[in-house]
C-alpha cells in the first residue's frame, strides 16, 4: 500500500531483456553481479519508485534511468539506494576488533617500532548504516585513551546516500545497540529525547571522529588524500566478480600505507589474486 492507503497498482513483470539491461548497467556502475535469481529483488525493489514516477512498466522506469544518466544523473544515485544490500552490526566479526587492539594498535603505537604513528588513519570502506566505523571508532578510542598523545581518524566510505546519512545522524535502535559492551554504551551513547521511541545517539565527541563521504569502488580515483594504516573491506567483495574484485582491492592497496592491514569479511578470500599483501590472520592481510 502506498502512504494515502491505495493499494499500488499492477505492474507487469519485468522481462528478461529488461533485467538483462539493468544487469549491464549495474555491473557497469557498481561492479555488482546480477544472476538471474535477482530478478524477483529488483522487481520488489524498483516497483515503489516504478509506480511513484507514474510508470507502466519497470522498461519504462529503465529508459528513464539511462536517460537521467546521460543528463544530469539525478536518478542514478536513488538506483544505487534500491540495489545495494545494506546488511551489518555493531562488533560483527567481532575477532577482528580484538586482533586490531591485541596486535596493531600496540605496533603503530609503540615507540621504537618501524610501524610507529602518534596519528592512526583508519577507513571503513563499505560503512553501511555505521555500525562498523563507529564500533572502530569506540574500540580505538578505548585504546588511544591508554596512550597520552596518540590520536586517529577514521573515514567511512558507501555508495549509497541513504545509509550515509544513517551513519551521518548516528542515532540507533536500542535492540540494534545490544552488541556494544555496558560500558562503552555509558561513554559514547546518550537516550534518545523521544522515550518512547527507544533510541540510543551517540554522543557528538565520538560523532566528530568519523568523516563519511559517498565512494563508488568503480571509480578509478578514490580520492583519498592521506594513505591508511587500517582498512575494513568486509562482506563486499562477494557481490563482484573476480576480475572487478582484483581491480577493487588494487585501488583499496594503493591507499593503504606499507605495514598497513586490511580486514575482508570472513567468507572471502584473496586467493590466487596477485595483490601486495600477505595473510597474518585469517582474513586479515598485510600490506608487503
Amino acid at each position: 500500500m502506498n502512504p494515502s492507503g491505495n493499494f499500488l497498482k499492477e505492474i507487469p513483470s519485468m522481462s528478461a531483456k529488461t533485467f538483462a539491461d539493468f544487469s549491464a548497467l549495474i555491473k557497469a556502475q557498481l561492479g555488482i553481479r546480477m544472476n538471474t535469481g535477482k530478478r524477483v529483488m529488483l522487481e520488489s525493489r524498483f516497483r515503489k519508485r516504478v509506480v511513484q514516477l507514474g510508470f507502466d512498466s519497470y522498461e519504462e522506469y529503465y529508459e528513464f534511468v539511462i536517460v537521467s544518466k546521460r543528463k544530469t544523473g539525478d536518478e542514478l544515485p536513488l538506483m544505487f539506494n534500491m540495489v545495494t544490500t545494506n546488511k551489518t552490526d555493531f562488533f560483527r566479526e567481532s575477532s577482528h576488533f580484538e586482533y586490531m587492539t591485541r596486535n596493531i594498535l600496540p605496533e603503530l603505537t609503540r615507540v621504537g617500532s618501524p610501524m610507529f604513528k602518534r596519528y592512526i588513519r583508519i577507513w571503513s570502506a563499505a560503512c553501511s548504516s555505521g555500525e562498523e566505523p563507529y564500533t572502530l571508532a569506540m574500540v580505538a578510542d578505548e585504546f588511544c585513551c591508554t596512550r597520552p598523545g596518540f590520536s586517529f581518524s577514521l573515514l567511512a566510505t558507501d555508495i549509497s546516500t541513504k545509509v550515509l546519512k544513517l551513519g551521518i545522524e548516528g542515532i540507533y535502535d536500542e535492540t540494534k545497540a545490544e552488541p556494544i559492551p555496558f560500558q562503552m554504551k555509558r561513554r559514547y551513547l546518550m537516550r534518545s529525547r523521544d522515550e518512547s521511541g527507544g533510541k540510543v545517539r551517540f554522543r557528538p565527541e565520538i560523532r566528530s571522529l568519523i568523516t563519511f563521504k559517498r565512494l563508488n569502488f568503480m571509480d578509478s580515483d578514490f580520492r583519498i588524500a592521506q594513505k591508511m594504516d587500517i582498512v575494513f573491506l568486509r562482506n563486499v567483495l562477494i557481490y563482484f566478480d573476480l576480475v572487478i574484485q582484483e581491480k577493487v582491492l588494487s585501488n583499496i592497496c594503493r591507499c593503504l600505507n606499507p605495514g598497513g592491514h586490511l580486514f575482508i569479511g570472513h567468507s572471502e578470500s584473496l586467493h590466487s589474486m596477485n595483490l601486495p599483501v600477505s595473510m597474518v590472520a585469517p582474513s586479515i592481510y598485510r600490506k608487503r
